[in-house]
């Protein structure tokens, strides 16, 4: 079977997300006063074939701990569609 998965991958709530941070203190500068906590993070989507859509979340899972997400600093969550 062939899956879709939408990924996204944030700073932890706990931590300073320095990029999101310098275009907060931006805004201000366009004349938008009225936004805050802005936080940046990722989106991943991916197409992957599997016999299952659990073995699937598998796999989804593995690539994100092992590859795409530095789970010290970031959390994750996915998405995932039968194509």
């Amino acid at each position: 079977m062939k899956f879709s998965a939408k990924i996204s991958i944030m700073p932890h709530d706990a931590l300073l997300d320095p990029q999101g941070k310098t275009v907060e203190n931006n805004t201000s500068k366009l004349g938008i006063d009225n936004i805050s906590n802005i936080r940046i993070g990722k989106h991943v989507f991916l197409e992957l074939e599997s016999k299952s859509e659990t073995e699937a979340k598998e796999t989804i899972k593995e690539i994100c701990e092992k590859l795409l997400v530095n789970q010290i600093t970031e959390k994750y969550d996915f998405e995932i569609f039968d194509n």
